[in-house]
């Protein structure tokens, strides 16, 4: 499992646990019912705090992304094809948001941006 933390980033530090490894059980490096790093290990590897490790995983628990057996530890849960559905396209959402502001910005029509849409699409 690969996450990278910055110290530079907007977002704080257990999201971008919660991120980085909700995105690796979205692209299947995870799989269900695999075992996560404890929250101590993973603290320790990070070099931050177990309380932030324990706020990532909360937050990945709350969204159904990860599941906690008493006395075992945390395991990426069974998710249903709704779920990354959902997760991608409020990712798409946010993305296009981003989008939406550098055009106001520059005053960019809205056929001017169907078209760069559509040129993109294209070139898949």
């Amino acid at each position: 499992m690969k996450i990278i933390v910055s110290n530079s980033s907007k977002l704080p530090i257990y999201e971008q646990i919660a991120n980085s490894i909700k995105e690796e059980i979205i692209n299947g490096t995870l799989e269900p019912n695999e075992k996560l790093p404890s929250i101590r290990s993973l603290a320790k590897d990070l070099n931050i705090s177990v309380i932030t490790t324990k706020r990532a995983y909360e937050e990945l628990e709350s969204q159904g992304f990860i599941e906690t057996v008493g006395g075992k530890g945390c395991y990426v849960s069974y998710f249903n094809k709704e779920l990354i559905y959902e997760e991608k396209l409020k990712e798409i959402e946010e993305k296009l948001e981003e989008i939406m502001q550098i055009a106001r910005a520059i005053k960019l029509e809205k056929k001017d941006i169907y078209s760069m849409i559509d040129l993109l699409y294209e070139g898949e």
